[in-house]
């Protein structure tokens, strides 16, 4: 059956829809003219309105108006997603700050940070927040593109209009308008791979 639940306790706007196989508890508050497409786990959380939320999972979290989540997307505990963000496919967001217009459209964790306005985080970037005994904090500024696959290790400071090419991994902090390439260079061998091929047979 195309089931819905829903706590006594959670408040809901007006004009919000929410399509089948939502779970929605405790103090949770929904604001107007927000959609819930189905498969949503939300616990604890405050969503403004004009929001998208798809097949994701929010728990003790606020997202601001009109920021899309989904579809797959995981908020953790004291994450806040300012207006006009965007959380795509697979991303991961724990005890972070996003402010307004930061797109982080797929495949990317980000932990215990703090991300500037119209930032734009790539395919698999991963905030290295943890180094086994410690969690540290990363922060980006304003305007900043993260680029596929880059690799931020805390604590780390990424000043406004940063731009980090793809596969980049990043130790040392930057000043506004850097231009980061942070990646072993590419080694060619001509007509080696077919031998190697034949070796590993």
């Amino acid at each position: 059956m195309d089931n819905i639940y829903i706590d006594e306790s959670v408040k809901i706007g007006k004009d919000v829809k929410i399509f089948p196989f939502n779970v929605v508890i405790g103090n949770t508050t929904i604001g107007d003219n927000t959609i819930l497409y189905p498969f949503n786990f939300i616990q604890d959380s405050i969503i403004g309105s004009g929001c998208e939320v798809s097949h994701s999972h929010l728990q003790n979290c606020e997202i601001e108006d009109e920021v899309k989540v989904g579809p797959f997307a995981r908020l953790r505990p004291n994450t806040k997603i300012c207006k006009k963000c965007k959380i795509g496919n697979f991303v991961e967001v724990k005890n972070s700050i996003l402010n307004t217009g930061v797109k982080a459209s797929h495949l990317a964790y980000i932990g215990d940070a703090e991300v500037g306005e119209n930032t734009n985080v790539g395919c698999g970037v991963i905030f290295a927040n943890y180094n086994g005994k410690v969690k540290n904090k990363i922060k980006v500024g304003k305007n900043c593109f993260l680029g596929s696959n880059c690799n931020l290790i805390a604590p780390l400071s990424v000043a406004d209009k940063t731009y980090i090419c793809a596969g980049s991994t990043l130790t040392k902090d930057t000043n506004v308008d850097d231009f980061v390439i942070a990646r072993q260079r590419e080694t060619i061998k001509p007509n080696r791979a077919n031998k190697y091929l034949k070796e590993n047979d």
